[in-house]
């Protein structure tokens, strides 16, 4: 079983930074990949970037050149540095983690709000 703690969300105005930070605990696991999404009232969760073990990361366009991820593959964290953020990048942000198949089974952080607003 896989626990994913997230921290850093929090109330910024338009144009600051946050600093997002999940980490990963448990046993018998093997991550392939991690990730964070969110969700903003009425609309679907939505992916905004994705790194795998290898390093290889995935943004949404909406998030490119202000959003970086990263990981600590030694403490089973992953990181989303969010700058110049904007009103539209308030939502619940979730970290995910993937394991390496087969089977490959995905976990859901339980969330953490990020509020853009002046």
């Amino acid at each position: 079983q896989v626990q994913l703690v997230e921290s850093g969300g929090g109330l910024v105005q338009p144009g600051g930074s946050l600093r997002l930070s999940c980490a990963a605990s448990g046993s018998g696991f093997n991550i392939y990949a991690m990730g964070w999404y969110r969700q903003a009232p009425g609309k679907q969760r939505e992916l905004v970037a994705t790194i795998t073990s290898g390093g290889s990361t995935n943004y949404a366009d909406s998030v490119k050149g202000r959003f970086t991820i990263s990981r600590d593959n030694a403490k089973n964290t992953v990181y989303l540095q969010m700058n110049s953020l904007k009103p539209e990048d308030t939502a619940v942000y979730y970290c995910r983690l993937t394991t390496r198949g087969p089977p490959s089974v995905g976990y859901w952080g339980q969330g953490t709000q990020v509020t853009v607003s002046s």
